[in-house]
């Protein structure tokens, strides 16, 4: 069977004696499509909607099917009126708008008045006071700015609106307390992202977790400190009736400060650390340690880059649902590791160096698994389809999903899944009655800024 477009109008054709199936298929209800529909990824949901104008009818008319839909956009003048209209009807709320200028949110504003989350990279202009057109505007992400921001006065009218904000390789050209001073009028924030080249001193948190009393996730540049305050974490004036703050989620990017065990008192309650290192080489001293020792309700740990393995290994929490690990270990310190958190359900494995050794010992070391992200470049067959012995796993990530079809020229590089990690896929979902997923493209956040 094949698709074919005829002239101005679509039809499905089948060169079959069964081609009677088709059109039989056509006239299954439209629930039942959706059905179908709901469980193809954004891509095939668009090529089915090219398909034919019954399928498209369908799709363009049901904007249940593209809930969480996001779209990426640059030069709005390419887009014609049809494109908009798709758009409009599908109910877009998140947009990625990279090298747009003022008009731009005007434009936006009109096609999509439902837009509640939009991403701003390499931002062409000096100020961003149209954002107050996106009236329904709660998630705002300024990334990789081309011009300098002054001030930041745009962001006092979406104070009663918006909920995330990342400023992220922004160039802020305005004092440190004029920062403060607009970031601590949003009182409706949950997430707070900042991340700059080190540029920005502002010696403690307190004031703006005194002021964003509903604040959950924090990320935060680090590379300027090299002793946190007494303070650091200490609202002013913290909310009545509780023990510490409401942070849930700690992310600490290029993080090398000494740190005590009194200045962690407020983050008792905190659930999730992630230490980022992307430029930064820490020094002798492994302050992780500390952090881990500190706080007894961690449940999800993340760490990229720093010291190995084997210096903090020891001291994780068996607490511990869920870690990821991009860094120096050996099979070893993950034996460390199973001893220290023997209920892990959620484990992203990306060790320095080669991972071929480790995974067929990861059933035996981690038996609670759920979920898996790895590698499989250089991992035996045997090794990956041993994945099979987790009882409980239900998604495994595949994190390098790229191929080298010419041996004799590696620079030709295709990043898609190779035919023999497609034939290995396959044997582990029959193995395993397909009760394991296998995901192998990334499911990014559309407004994470791209240094996490």
């Amino acid at each position: 069977m094949y698709l074919r477009r005829c002239g101005s109008r679509s039809h499905l054709r089948r060169y079959s004696p069964a081609g009677g199936l088709i059109m039989a298929a056509l006239r299954l209800p439209a629930e039942l499509w959706l059905r179908i529909f709901s469980y193809l990824s954004w891509k095939d949901k668009l090529r089915m909607r090219c398909t034919c104008s019954h399928f498209r009818s369908l799709l363009d008319e049901s904007s249940v099917s593209w809930q969480g839909f996001s779209v990426v956009l640059k030069d709005l003048s390419r887009y014609n009126r049809g494109f908009w209209r798709s758009l409009a009807r599908w109910q877009v709320r998140v947009v990625r708008l990279r090298a747009g200028v003022k008009k731009d949110l005007k434009l936006l504003s009109s096609w999509l008045p439902l837009l509640d989350s939009l991403r701003l990279d390499r931002w062409m202009e000096l100020e961003v006071r149209e954002l107050q057109v996106l009236v329904q505007l709660q998630r705002l992400s300024l990334t990789s700015s081309c011009m300098p921001l002054s001030r930041l006065d745009f962001l006092v009218p979406l104070s009663d609106q918006l909920t995330q904000l990342t400023l992220c390789k922004v160039q802020l050209t305005c004092p440190a307390a004029h920062l403060l001073a607009a970031v601590t009028q949003l009182r409706r924030l949950t997430s707070l992202q900042l991340h700059h080249d080190g540029s920005l001193r502002i010696r403690t948190l307190s004031g703006i977790l005194s002021h964003l009393t509903r604040l959950r996730h924090l990320s935060w540049t680090m590379i300027t400190y090299k002793t946190l305050a007494g303070d650091f974490f200490y609202p002013a004036h913290p909310p009545e009736g509780t023990a510490g703050l409401q942070l849930s989620h700690l992310q600490l990017l290029n993080y090398d400060a000494v740190v005590t065990q009194e200045v962690l008192q407020p983050l008792l309650r905190l659930q999730s650390l992630s230490v980022l290192h992307l430029y930064s080489v820490p020094g002798p001293n492994c302050h992780l340690r500390t952090w881990l020792t500190s706080l007894p309700e961690l449940s999800s740990l993340s760490v990229h880059g720093g010291h190995p393995l084997a210096a903090y290994a020891d001291f994780l929490p068996s607490s511990l649902l869920s870690l990821t690990l991009s860094v120096d270990l050996q099979t070893e310190d993950l034996q460390v590791v199973s001893a220290r958190a023997p209920n892990l359900e959620h484990l992203h494995l990306e060790p320095w160096g080669s991972s071929s050794s480790l995974i067929k010992l990861l059933p035996q070391l981690f038996p609670h698994l759920k979920t898996l992200a790895i590698r499989h470049h250089g991992v035996l067959e045997e090794d990956f389809l041993f994945l099979q012995e987790m009882k409980h796993l239900h998604t495994v990530e595949i994190l390098d999903v790229y191929h080298r079809p010419n041996p004799k020229d590696p620079s030709w590089v295709l990043y898609e899944s190779s035919p023999h990690l497609l034939q290995l896929i396959q044997k582990l979902q029959q193995q395993t009655n397909h009760r394991v997923q296998v995901i192998t493209s990334s499911r990014s956040n559309t407004l994470s800024c791209d240094c996490i």
